[in-house]
């Protein structure tokens, strides 16, 4: 079942990611621009370059789940992105 909620931890994956990635890319970014371990729990955030698209990632016991939030007139605000 999809869920996330406030015990797990959430990582911002640092600069602008191209939004047309899917799951597999992301895991690939995960491994290569934030060291760490897709399938430990860990919910990992994307935003990119418009900031208007944000997906996050995270693994669950049927496999791999990718959230998408899109916004419309607005951007998401984020410090140091």
């Amino acid at each position: 079942m999809f869920s996330l909620n406030d015990t797990m931890r959430y990582f911002l994956c640092p600069g602008r990611t191209d939004m047309r990635k899917g799951i597999s890319s992301l895991c690939g970014l995960v491994h290569e621009k934030m060291k760490s371990e897709v399938r430990n729990g860990d919910v990992f955030i994307f935003v990119g370059a418009s900031r208007k698209l944000m997906k996050l990632l995270h693994a669950e016991d049927g496999g791999m789940v990718m959230y998408v939030k899109t916004l419309g007139g607005r951007s998401f605000q984020t410090a140091g992105v």
